[in-house]
């Protein structure tokens, strides 16, 4: 099975709740990744909150065609939630 996004909603800030097709969801925080030609106008963030959810490529996209693949996604949200566990140990 191919790890695609199912739903996506804007948090705040770079911040984005995401779910996905093998249950797993949570908040991404793109904020690090808005660096280079394709990612820069993400910057903005009126532009940022312009993402949309592409049913056919199965990931978040802005309208310049930036997107992240789904599996860079899921591991943002998985590195992240270990950095939480790991902080309130």
């Amino acid at each position: 099975m191919f790890l695609h996004i199912t739903n996506a909603r804007y948090q705040s800030n770079y911040k984005i709740w995401l779910q996905f097709n093998n249950g797993t969801e949570g908040i991404v925080d793109l904020q690090d990744e808005c660096s280079g030609e394709i990612f820069e106008p993400l910057q903005d963030m009126n532009f940022f909150k312009s993402f949309i959810l592409d049913k056919e490529l199965g990931t978040i996209r802005w309208p310049n065609g930036a997107d992240f693949a789904p599996e860079f996604l899921k591991d943002l949200l998985l590195n992240a939630d270990q950095q939480v566990q790991s902080e309130s140990v």
